[in-house]
């Protein structure tokens, strides 16, 4: 796993994958920033982190080249991003073709980039959410795994609404993270189908709520 900051979604999968069933491991977390909270929660659960900063390096290629170096050191099969704030060059990608997975605060195509819980309330929308994808080449364009929505209340500020999209991104990333370690998705171009048993909650519509058979 690829992290940045507080490390919540961390959490999440260091708890999914605490349970015996469960089909994947962490078999190892970087950080880029020496000061991140993920990389107690990491330590606290006895995983392997490493900080690899990036200004250490003299430029773009050089730092993800010494991620690579780690990432292979550790036979790493599929690549979570949880927070990391850098984007990661197509030729970091081609080294994960299809295997590099990220969580995002909106219901992609929508509101891109950063602060989305900021950007729903700014535009007005009435239902917003989270979103996991496959990461390419662009800014959150990849294809979609999975998706939770999140009504916005009357109510609502940023951290509001953040803190309850942050639920779902909880819940979500888990599951996206247990299909694929199931062998349980097809990607074609842009869709990806999840064959299985359905996955239904009470407190949210989340998408795909039924596998295919």
């Amino acid at each position: 796993m690829l992290v940045s900051g507080n490390g919540s979604n961390l959490q999440a999968l260091i708890d999914a994958c605490a349970a015996p069933e469960y089909p994947a491991q962490i078999v190892l977390v970087i950080s880029n920033n020496a000061q991140a909270f993920a990389l107690s929660r990491a330590r606290e659960a006895n995983l392997p982190a490493q900080v690899i900063e990036h200004g250490a390096f003299p430029s773009r290629e050089e730092f993800e080249a010494a991620l690579l170096r780690a990432l292979a050191e550790h036979d790493v099969r599929l690549l979570c991003l949880a927070g990391f704030m850098r984007l990661l060059s197509p030729g970091f990608l081609r080294s994960f073709p299809g295997r590099v997975m990220n969580i995002h605060p909106a219901l992609l195509p929508s509101f891109p980039g950063l602060h989305g819980a900021r950007q729903a309330l700014a535009h007005g929308v009435k239902i917003t959410g989270c979103t996991v994808h496959f990461v390419d080449e662009g800014t959150d364009t990849g294809p979609v795994i999975v998706q939770a929505a999140v009504p916005v209340l009357p109510d609502d500020d940023e951290a509001s609404l953040a803190s309850r999209i942050l639920e779902e991104e909880h819940r979500i990333y888990p599951l996206a993270v247990r299909w694929f370690a199931e062998g349980a998705m097809a990607v074609q171009g842009r869709r990806v189908s999840v064959r299985g048993a359905p996955e239904w909650t009470g407190h949210s519509l989340r998408n795909p709520g039924r596998r295919l058979p």
